[in-house]
């Protein structure tokens, strides 16, 4: 008997009978890809037969009440790198299913080798590889000094072979490299499909919550830039991970898009070096690095990624466009918003930019997502044309509506307070913003100083916040 097929998307994950060129449920064009029907011999492999430590199954017998169930604070335990730790949520937790995702060459894989060094003093540790020998993982042990008995190696890309190790060395924490490369011998698909991805994706998920190891599972991004596989797979685990960052380049940035255990948009720093990579615990400070002085069109302001202020450099190119179809493009910034911006500096700020090129560019490496940014790049936009130099030490602070008024942001406290840390005198923000300011620090003794020596510029519009930037010098608060 012919065996069935099933056409799932690659975006969404949903599962037609027959293809398509559009997805009918996320809309994303030319995702439909055919896989064959696995029927019950993968519904047997990844639907039970693991038991805990004692050889007890663990798994709930029918519905309980809510009353009747725990709600003791999840386990959570040290990785040995501060700045993984913050992207958690403090710490991984014991029991849970982590998915670090970026492109190839990122540094995943050494990351995730360099937290075996510390996690090795107190847990063991399986570290399954598809993609490397025994050899090779030893060879990239030695160059990043990681040496210990509790760390187990294996070279298998069968799930089956996984799981036999599993139930044979009883590790604390599975560390699967990568997804793409492990394969359900059940199924007649090859490694890296649809199929695979989620059948593989489900055994972990529930040998993470049956046995409470703590797995991390590392995932290749396509040319999209999402993660390989089905978009499903980002929904079965319980955190999300994303390395961004050029290759080319040696700062790499750790971002959580999902956390069941902390916040989300949390991002930790990384420089990649030869012994592996190292932490940056002051992003902002390396942001500004070898920033110019007195050159025109580049404007500093702060972000939140999570909890954490991080200060970013925007810098703008503005020059006449020789023909008749002026050109725009950003990186690191969204193109759109940046077009908009270009319309409100023009009918609200009286600058004829409409015939000229419009480059806009984030240093670092960072995106800028938030409408915090919105002033710092309309005064770098604004400072090119004019060809006239903002101030090393000013910054500015907020969102620009499409009529030019300036409207405050959250946290306005937490970005001033960052910026007077790392010595700036001057930051041009909303009107409204300064008066949050100056009432929380008069009800507030302790906060009273906070921003000494920091002059706070009032601006309603971005007229007012081009005149006070280009001339902050002769310009009080």
């Amino acid at each position: 008997m012919k065996r069935k097929s099933i056409f799932y998307c690659t975006q969404c994950g949903n599962e037609t009978p027959r293809w398509a060129g559009k997805c009918p449920a996320c809309g994303a064009w030319n995702t439909i890809e055919e896989q064959p029907e696995a029927g019950n011999i993968t519904r047997n492999r990844t639907g039970g037969g693991l038991k805990n430590r004692s050889g007890m199954d663990t798994r709930p017998k029918g519905a309980r009440k809510l009353s009747e169930l725990s709600d003791e604070e999840e386990v959570r335990f040290s990785t040995g790198m501060g700045e993984l730790n913050r992207v958690l949520g403090g710490g991984a937790v014991k029991g849970s299913l982590v998915l670090i995702g970026g492109a190839p060459g990122i540094g995943k894989s050494t990351l995730m080798l360099q937290i075996c060094g510390t996690l090795c003093q107190n847990f063991k540790v399986l570290y399954a590889s598809g993609e490397e020998s025994g050899r090779q993982l030893k060879m990239r042990a030695n160059r990043l000094g990681v040496e210990s008995d509790k760390l187990l190696v294996l070279s298998e890309s069968a799930l089956s072979d996984l799981l036999d190790a599993v139930s044979e060395t009883r590790p604390e924490i599975l560390i699967a490299d990568s997804i793409q490369t492990l394969y359900n011998d059940a199924l007649d698909s090859p490694a890296g499909s649809v199929s695979q991805v989620k059948d593989c994706t489900m055994a972990l998920m529930r040998l993470a919550k049956e046995e409470n190891i703590t797995v991390f599972v590392i995932g290749h991004v396509n040319k999209e830039g999402s993660i390989a596989g089905p978009k499903v797979l980002e929904h079965m685990v319980d955190c999300v991970l994303s390395f961004e960052g050029d290759a080319h380049t040696s700062y790499r940035i750790l971002r959580a898009s999902k956390n069941r255990f902390g916040a989300t948009n949390e991002i930790g720093v990384f420089e990649m070096r030869d012994k592996g990579l190292t932490e940056v615990p002051d992003p902002s400070e390396m942001l500004l690095s070898g920033r110019p002085e007195e050159t025109p069109g580049a404007c500093v302001t702060c972000v939140m990624e999570g909890a954490r202020p991080v200060l970013a450099e925007i810098q703008a190119l503005v020059v006449g466009s020789p023909g008749g179809n002026p050109r725009r493009t950003s990186n690191g910034f969204d193109y759109n918003r940046a077009a908009m911006l270009l319309a409100v500096l023009e009918k609200r700020g009286g600058l004829r930019v409409s015939s000229c090129d419009a480059y806009l560019n984030t240093v670092g490496g960072l995106w800028l997502e938030e409408p915090a940014a919105d002033l710092a790049a309309v005064l770098a936009l604004a400072s090119s044309y004019l060809d006239r130099a903002i101030p090393k030490d000013l910054a500015a602070i907020g969102e620009v509506g499409l009529t030019g008024e300036l409207r405050t942001v959250q946290q306005i406290e937490r970005r001033v307070s960052e910026l007077r840390r790392l010595g700036f005198k001057t930051c041009v923000l909303p009107s409204h913003a300064r008066e949050i300011i100056q009432a929380g620090n008069a009800g507030n003794l302790k906060n009273s100083n906070a921003f000494s020596g920091l002059n706070l510029i009032p601006a309603r519009n971005i007229g007012e916040a081009i005149r006070a930037a280009l001339g902050a010098g002769n310009t009080g608060a």
